[in-house]
């Protein structure tokens, strides 16, 4: 008989037992994290997520050291302050005793208040007056992090078991089986885990709302929309801190439907070669329009398309009058019908008159209503965020970081080669042109990307790639530059008649007023093509993308369509709209203890 007081018989029976619900069971290891993940498809895990968790890692391994820097600044400025009053303060005349006596109390004590002025003595001391200890120690807790849609918790874990310095991981989920796999989980990663990782049940945009400025990093990640969040989101993050936001819903982002996107982020899209950096673009715009109602603003210091998805990583402050310059970032965009030609209508603008600024509504209109170039009309859309999206100081820290722990990193290749090309990009050139869409509307061959950027360096404007398409190019070259550039093309490389009425025809109609310089020019490979370092990688298998909801079963339908190796995958979240719509309640058959 067992310690338990079973039979032998029944011991026996309960491991078969066991065997055969864990036949049900698969463990997945991701980093330094493993979790256990049911055949069923009843809690979300998205392999394809890699990349996503990966970069989001290296950004928070980057902003806990930027947050310490920042810290020991500013205890170095308050050093310094203390000691500039001590000096003030010693150098100058004593006092009479009876004008400080008056102060004092009887023990010779400062009266109790929040803050001790240093231009006052509290005593009829002659020595300088101390700074109080907290003032200049303040200490720097380790950082606290929400995961607010957690699903089987695989972030959180990776987030405490793989970043040095990180504090207490909150994770969250609307859904029962989710919060009960993800306790699983944390028992599962062992002590270092249950220390750092608590699970709850709870509704994501209550409890932030119910938890205000708490988190030094809130993590949104959702199956779809985040719009939803945002408003709770961005008033639960400390000031200074990070809000880690995802958005999914590409088909709504990039114009597919622009009355949704509407709804959804309060700007319309459109269907350009640039529609995934719009969509970066929008969301940040949305993002800022959230956090202003509550006087506070963001800096993006990284923002990426991946995969299916649009990632981005803003750091939120708290100011009123620092608000005001948010109508300086957005800008409407005009896109021409016929050609590729894009302009922005900045939506606010600024004076300057003896040392005040004032705040105005921009110039406009900032085209015309037919095309300058070809004399079709345009569509508008936006507002968009124009302002940067990245902060290259700290792309270029999290590019460091990246490549001294490859080994730590299961998606290392990708993320290193989107670094890598996102450090390179221009970053005050907002949208891109796409050069086979530009030669698509003359109907003639395609330069070669080297003989073309080459043509608008010597033309004395800058040019660089883009980390969303490979065809992509960023330049500060205006419209009528970049045609004068393929006119020129086109007078050495001449096209067939096209019919007069077509924006191509209607194009070359006009004289170049530049004459290009196709002559290879230095700059014309940016610093990773020369050293040949990966900047676009294929995707590392067959249908790599979003997996199913959670709830959903693979049928012999999705199986065809997903290929023989595919395994089922669910999301945490959303039937529908709703990312956190509650699912079927379903028992877990094991338990760890």
């Amino acid at each position: 008989m067992g310690g338990d007081g079973k039979t032998g018989e029944e011991e026996k029976q309960s491991s078969q037992t066991m065997a055969s619900d864990l036949n049900d069971y698969a463990i997945i290891k991701e980093g330094e994290a493993e979790i256990i993940m049911q055949a069923k498809n009843e809690v979300f895990y998205n392999k394809t997520q890699v990349n996503n968790r990966d970069i989001s890692i290296a950004v928070l391994r980057t902003f806990i050291s930027k947050r310490k820097q920042e810290h020991e600044s500013m205890l170095s400025r308050r050093t310094r302050t203390a000691q500039k009053v001590s000096i003030e303060n010693t150098s100058e005349p004593e006092a009479p005793i009876d004008s400080v006596v008056d102060n004092e109390k009887p023990n010779g004590e400062c009266e109790e208040s929040e803050e001790i002025s240093h231009d006052e003595p509290c005593s009829i001391s002659k020595g300088p007056v101390k700074t109080p200890d907290w003032k200049i120690r303040g200490e720097l807790k380790p950082p606290r992090v929400l995961e607010a849609l957690s699903a089987s918790g695989l972030r959180a874990l990776r987030y405490a078991r793989e970043i040095e310095g990180i504090g207490q991981v909150v994770a969250l989920d609307n859904d029962k089986a989710s919060v009960e796999a993800c306790r699983r989980n944390i028992k599962f990663n062992g002590s270092v885990a249950c220390s750092k990782v608590e699970s709850h049940l709870d509704d994501a945009r209550v409890y932030m709302l119910t938890h205000p400025k708490e988190f030094d990093a809130v993590d949104l990640d959702p199956y779809g929309s985040p719009s939803v969040f945002l408003d709770s989101a961005v008033q639960s993050v400390v000031d200074g801190g990070m809000l880690m936001c995802t958005a999914t819903d590409m088909a709504v982002l990039c114009g597919g439907n622009g009355e949704v996107c509407y709804s959804k982020y309060g700007s319309y899209p459109l269907k350009g070669k640039y529609c995934h950096e719009m969509a970066l673009r929008i969301l940040l715009a949305c993002i800022e329009s959230h956090a202003n109602r509550y006087k506070r603003y963001i800096v993006p210091v990284l923002s990426v398309q991946m995969d299916f998805y649009v990632r981005v990583f803003v750091r939120i402050y708290t100011s009123a009058s620092a608000m005001k310059n948010t109508p300086l970032k957005l800008s409407y965009v005009y896109q021409c019908n016929g050609c590729d030609s894009f302009h922005l209508q900045s939506i606010g603008r600024t004076v300057s008159k003896n040392n005040s600024i004032r705040y105005l509504p921009g110039y406009g209109p900032v085209v015309p209503q037919e095309c300058r170039d070809c004399g079709k009309k345009y569509n508008m859309g936006g507002p968009i965020w124009s302002a940067a999206i990245h902060d290259q100081e700290w792309v270029t820290s999290m590019l460091a970081d990246v490549k001294s722990m490859e080994d730590r990193y299961p998606a290392y290749d990708r993320i290193s080669a989107v670094l890598t090309t996102v450090s390179e990009e221009l970053p005050d050139a907002p949208l891109f042109l796409s050069l086979h869409n530009l030669c698509a509307t003359l109907k003639c061959t395609s330069p070669s990307a080297v003989i073309f950027r080459s043509a608008v360096i010597n033309a004395g404007y800058r040019i660089s790639g883009t980390h969303v398409n490979p065809l992509g190019l960023k330049s500060d070259a205006p419209m009528d530059v970049i045609w004068d550039i393929m006119r020129c093309w086109v007078k050495i490389h001449p096209v067939k008649v096209q019919p007069p009425e077509q924006a191509g025809s209607v194009i070359l109609a006009k004289e170049p007023v530049l004459q290009a310089n196709f002559a290879r020019a230095v700059a014309s490979l940016s610093k990773a093509q020369a050293k040949k370092v990966a900047r676009f990688l294929p995707n590392p298998e067959r249908h790599w993308g979003p997996k199913l909801r959670a709830g959903r079963q693979i049928t012999s339908k999705h199986s065809s369509l997903l290929g023989p190796h595919a395994v089922p995958s669910t999301n945490n979240h959303e039937e529908g709209d709703d990312p956190q719509a509650k699912r079927k309640k379903v028992e877990d058959p094991i338990s760890i203890s």
